[in-house]
């Protein structure tokens, strides 16, 4: 897929390498070309001067033939008005737009342009790692009564298979986040200290389930 990227600071530098890495060709568009630095020389993709939503210096950054738009750049009015105009006209379904304002973000996830709100976001990681209690909704089946969540597991698990988590809390552990990386556990997977555990399940059982794994595991009936 040819993936237009439109600001090349870190975000936008590092997702392009990434891109590319994974097969993909890239082009990126700034209006500061010192900024194509940070792509390195192994970069092979395009550097567009330019202003990302000027549609001229889209069309030279490839976006008739895009899969995909990303707008990355520090300016909120820019990453919009640069997602617009590639959904708009040039027809790019996968858009997406970085937005500092959460409240911004809100009106333009309205609007139909997924958005990214980094603040929003870095708090709220923040706040997980500062108050790790509850559910964190990750994630809700359109009719709302399922959701992927990240779910506050007591200490008291660790050292137990994944197996014995599910049959105690009855919840399916989709995945785990563990050292920063993403893995997918089977049902002899044991739990580790600092394993941040994921998981599938009724919305209507969310309070059960913060419960039974705060509680840790029943030692009565565990096997």
């Amino acid at each position: 897929m040819h993936i237009v990227i439109m600001g090349c600071g870190r975000v936008g530098s590092a997702l392009a390498q990434n891109l590319e890495e994974q097969g993909h060709t890239v082009a990126v568009i700034d209006q500061d070309p010192t900024a194509f630095r940070r792509l390195g020389s192994s970069f092979g993709g395009r550097r567009v001067t330019g202003v990302g939503f000027d549609q001229d210096t889209l069309r030279e950054a490839g976006i008739e033939d895009a899969g995909a738009f990303a707008a990355v750049s520090s300016g909120d009015n820019s990453n919009i008005i640069a997602a617009r105009v590639a959904r708009e006209m040039f027809g790019i379904e996968n858009v997406a737009a970085r937005i500092y304002d959460p409240r911004r973000a809100e009106v333009y996830q309205r609007l139909g342009i997924p958005t990214v709100a980094t603040v929003r976001w870095t708090a709220d990681q923040m706040l997980r790692r500062l108050l790790p209690s509850g559910a964190e909704p990750l994630w809700r089946d359109p009719t709302g009564g399922v959701q992927l969540a990240e779910v506050h597991t007591s200490t008291a698990w660790v050292g137990h298979r994944i197996s014995r988590l599910q049959d105690q809390t009855g919840v399916r552990v989709a995945f785990l986040t563990r050292l920063g990386e993403a893995v997918l556990p089977s049902s002899q997977t044991v739990l580790q200290e600092g394993d941040l555990v994921h998981v599938m399940m009724r919305t209507d059982e969310i309070d059960r389930v913060e419960a039974a794994f705060a509680k840790g595991p029943d030692e009565e009936g565990g096997h």
